[in-house]
């Protein structure tokens, strides 16, 4: 059963102090104890119930609810018969260590909960229990050697009358039995269960999408790529699968959620069948990278490059054009918004985190199936990946398109990569997953057909990732073609000179508008996007014309700039940028 169900039965008198999010955890037995540490008799998965005779003061409290916590009790019922209240100092303990707290009415027995839990334990294993150890028995004897996660997910559906989909990170569809989920349906799922993960929250996660509920649970790499488990999660959440299961597992019986376990073990199993056949491709990645890097002759490159184009592109008769993206994961150890702090800040390796995403990102969203990816060749070195895509020869150069028509036409012809298409599909999940203290910034390069264009590529690629970096989102991307603008002297003006700029021509004009709510920054944006046009920037701010010159007329007198003149327009839209 599950701890929701308690508080549902009006006659326990269970009253919730704390802990609402982890309603759903199971319950598997009941225990009653007033020790200061009795850990030695907890299993996990016991609503603890305590008439708080351990407790003398406020501080026996946090080691109390710590030693259960570890033990991995479902929650903790405490009597008011004794002290009345419950002490705000066990609340907050409880708080601390995400442990559900109840309070128990006076005039409620310890013994009328232990039955009552009891009677539901029992009466859910007994209905339940033989038909579960069959069908696990069946599950383990047709798991992914014998035809991939569909022949799991066909005897979840067949038996359990389970609908089920195995998805990336970024919410695409891996395996399915049945009708494929819907591509928007699957991203949020995705975006649910990265958030949640991220919080420190226990599978499966529940999830409600267009009126259907989802369980969502976590399938853990557990190949030789794998991060161990006392690392940080931040390290291999990202490019975790999970499995969506169209139904509320939350009223579930023990043995029942013990079977999907068993399932997502099952499904890992394949995750690593998949890993290593990415391993030929990674290491050639590797290889022509370290070749780029070091200066190697032309020659020596594309003596590597002919190995790689047959095993990324087979069949392919003429030599590929190549493109190259750069990834890169920062995490902020403090968790500050907008800081690109690396491996050097928050201790977590940077590099296989971007290399495991880039993989997923390059492959097309549209495109099922865990064997989907093998055009795409990602080393990493260092916080950065890089990725080697080969392209067919009708790719590159980019035809120059004047009429809007043709453009659209040459872009749906196009195979080349861009960049804002790239993060078009994973945004949403991947800024979940990221939350307030991760980054992730892409940069693309324009496709070159011949290896001496690779190190102006990766160069150009790892530009474009910086402009991407300097711009304001837990998910940013930027191409080549952006390279061309002002934007790309952005990223490497110096903190303190951006600081120092902005500050000197800004901060007057934040001051005023802070204390007079004159709205002076929004005007002078939107005066400098009409290009200095009187007519239409008013119409714009529907304001009148008179009191546009009124207010660019007291943004030339705090900052003693003049709006007229090119230079100091310039100044002014830069500082925006920086700002």
């Amino acid at each position: 059963m599950r701890l929701r169900a308690l508080l549902e039965t009006d006659a326990l008198g269970l009253r919730l102090l704390g802990g609402e999010d982890e309603l759903d955890r199971s319950v598997r037995g009941v225990m009653t104890t007033d020790l200061r540490d009795p850990s030695r008799y907890l299993a996990g998965g016991e609503l603890v119930l305590t008439g708080l005779a351990w407790r003398r003061d406020a501080a026996d409290s946090e080691p109390f609810v710590r030693i259960l916590a570890g033990a991995g009790v479902a929650g903790l019922a405490a009597g008011e018969a004794e002290l009345g209240d419950i002490p705000d100092d066990l609340v907050e303990a409880c708080a601390r260590h995400r442990l559900p707290l109840f309070a128990v009415h006076e005039t409620v027995a310890f013994a009328t909960i232990t039955e009552h839990v009891v009677r539901q334990v029992s009466g859910e294993r007994a209905g339940d229990l033989a038909a579960v150890v069959d069908r696990h028995r069946r599950l383990m004897t047709s798991g992914p050697a014998g035809g991939g996660p569909e022949v799991v997910l066909d005897l979840l559906g067949s038996d359990l009358d389970l609908h089920a989909w195995v998805l990336s990170p970024t919410g695409r569809q891996i395996a399915g039995a049945g009708a494929p989920l819907p591509g928007p349906v699957g991203a949020v799922l995705a975006g649910r269960h990265l958030a949640a993960t991220r919080t420190g929250r226990r599978g499966p996660h529940r999830a409600t999408v267009d009126g259907t509920t989802y369980s969502l649970f976590p399938i853990r790499n557990t190949g030789r790529g794998a991060a161990p488990a006392s690392r940080d999660v931040r390290e291999s959440f990202l490019s975790d699968w999970l499995l969506a299961v169209e139904a509320d597992a939350s009223d579930w019986p023990a043995a029942r959620l013990d079977l999907l376990q068993g399932v997502t073990q099952l499904i890992a199993v394949e995750r690593d069948r998949r890993d290593a056949a990415r391993t030929v491709r990674r290491r050639l990645a590797q290889e022509v990278l370290e070749l780029v890097q070091t200066g190697a002759a032309p020659t020596e490159i594309a003596a590597r490059l002919r190995v790689a184009a047959p095993v990324l592109l087979p069949g392919l008769g003429t030599a590929p054009h190549w493109q190259i993206v750069v990834a890169r994961v920062d995490w902020d150890v403090e968790g500050a918004p907008g800081s690109t702090g690396g491996a050097g800040t928050s201790g977590i390796a940077g590099g296989p985190v971007a290399q495991a995403l880039l993989e997923e990102i390059l492959v097309d969203p549209a495109v099922t199936g865990p064997d989907s990816a093998d055009r795409i060749a990602v080393a990493h070195a260092g916080d950065e990946a890089v990725a080697l895509v080969p392209l067919p020869a009708a790719a590159a150069p980019v035809p120059d398109l004047t009429d809007a028509g043709d453009a659209a036409a040459g872009a749906e012809d196009d195979p080349a990569l861009h960049a804002d298409a790239l993060l078009a599909a994973v945004s949403e999940p991947l800024s979940a997953g990221l939350a307030d203290d991760g980054r992730l910034t892409l940069g693309v390069s324009a496709a070159v057909h011949s290896p001496e264009g690779l190190r102006g590529a990766l160069e150009e690629a790892r530009h474009a990732r910086r402009v991407a970096a300097a711009r304001p989102g837990r998910v940013c991307a930027a191409g080549h073609h952006e390279l061309a603008s002002h934007v790309l002297l952005l990223p490497f003006v110096p903190d303190d000179v951006r600081r120092a700029f902005t500050a000197r021509l800004l901060d007057p004009l934040r001051d005023y508008d802070r204390r007079h709510r004159a709205e002076l920054i929004p005007t002078l944006e939107a005066f400098l996007d009409c290009d200095g046009s009187w007519t239409r920037c008013a119409a714009r701010l529907h304001l009148h014309v008179n009191t546009l010159r009124y207010r660019v007329g007291r943004i030339e007198q705090l900052t003693g700039r003049d709006l007229s003149r090119l230079e100091d327009k310039l100044d002014f839209f830069l500082a925006l940028r920086m700002s």
